[in-house]
């Protein structure tokens, strides 16, 4: 069998829902695709100093749920990495937000963008609270048409498991539109819920948890999202 490392960046918590959910999708991901998984937990802390030699060894990164992290830019840092270097990234929830961040302060220069929850005095609050809380909420998606997202659905829509309470503030919307990075994933009332970089082999970050689909007493099959990353991350690794 195939061997593959994938780095998991945030802080660890047994007490959070999505840690326990991510090992498990990752193996019915690897299980489904005959594909060995290995992962690591990547502390933000470890992430601030001589990130590039820490994260070089791995064939994919998942920024994942569980902000605010203890180090903000040792997220942002591993985000960098993962864009610059062509590595298959996915985040999720907090990993949605802090690609989103990443992207503003180092594509478009706009140092000043941050995060509310972590800085609410910040002028240019790119990740503010969401109009309903999404704290162990469901809700319905739509895909943009010809979306690397909606080909790896097969799918234009979905129904999501979320745990979240700050999104991409809806008056920047316009900021990705850009051609670089696009917003592929909405809700019913248009708010992003999907970003996905069409220029890189594997970009995307979702609010969604779909790691949590893991530990549906029903499930035996891999998600969609987390099976076409493993396997972007695989590809990776064979182009090396």
């Amino acid at each position: 069998m195939n061997n593959i490392k994938i780095g998991l960046i945030g802080d660890y918590n047994p007490d959070v829902k999505a840690h326990i959910a991510i090992p498990i999708a990752l193996k019915l991901a690897s299980e489904e695709i005959q594909i060995n998984v290995e992962y690591n937990w990547l502390p933000t802390e470890s992430l601030i100093e001589n990130h590039r030699e820490s994260l070089s060894s791995f064939n994919g990164l998942w920024c994942v749920p569980a902000s605010p992290y203890k180090r903000m830019q040792g997220a942002l840092n591993g985000i960098h990495y993962a864009r610059e270097n062509k590595i298959p990234f996915l985040g999720t929830c907090g990993g949605f937000q802090h690609a989103v961040i990443e992207y503003v302060r180092d594509v478009l220069g706009m140092k000043e963008a941050d995060h509310e929850e972590t800085n609410p005095e910040a002028e240019f609050k790119i990740i503010s609270p969401l109009s309903c809380s999404l704290v162990g909420k469901k809700g319905g998606i739509r895909f943009k048409e010809e979306s690397k997202i909606a080909g790896i659905y097969n799918s234009t829509e979905t129904i999501e498991e979320y745990h979240c309470s700050y999104g991409l503030n809806p008056i920047y919307k316009k900021i990705f539109e850009d051609g670089n990075i696009s917003i592929t994933g909405f809700d019913n009332e248009g708010d992003a819920r999907v970003i996905e970089i069409p220029s890189h082999p594997f970009f995307i970050a979702t609010l969604y948890q779909p790691e949590r689909s893991a530990l549906s007493t029903s499930s035996k099959q891999s998600h969609p999202l987390i099976k076409a990353f493993v396997t972007a991350s695989f590809n990776h690794l064979k182009n090396q």
